[in-house]
């Protein structure tokens, strides 16, 4: 199985092309600050998912699905600052937060049954 046959990596690179669309109407000041972060954010999920599948070793994979889901939880807060600044509409938010709680239910999943399966 390839990394990219996963749901948890498809669904998370869906949310990567939604926060591009999303930030690409941010005020051109955001450009560096919030847009910059919720993309690097955004592309972290993805990337560790596939970097720690690639690993092979089961305690790299955990570690780097823990990395993706603290990127998961610094694009979540930045979605909320983003609403809170009216950069994003509330039902817009909603949408991409519904997503980000699928994926981290999703890598909590695929942690927790790595873990039980290494003991």
């Amino acid at each position: 199985m390839k990394h990219s046959d996963l749901l948890v990596w498809q669904k998370a690179m869906d949310l990567v092309t939604d926060i591009y669309i999303t930030t690409a109407t941010f005020p051109n000041e955001e450009r560096f600050g919030l847009v910059s972060q919720a993309r690097r954010a955004a592309v972290s999920i993805p990337s560790n998912i596939a970097e720690g599948h690639g690993r092979k070793l089961t305690g790299a994979y955990i570690n780097h699905l823990s990395i993706a889901y603290g990127s998961l939880m610094e694009l979540e807060t930045q979605t909320q600052i983003a609403v809170r600044l009216s950069f994003v509409p509330e039902d817009k938010a909603s949408t991409l937060l519904k997503q980000m709680d699928e994926i981290g239910k999703m890598l909590t999943g695929l942690k927790n049954s790595l873990s039980e399966k290494s003991r």
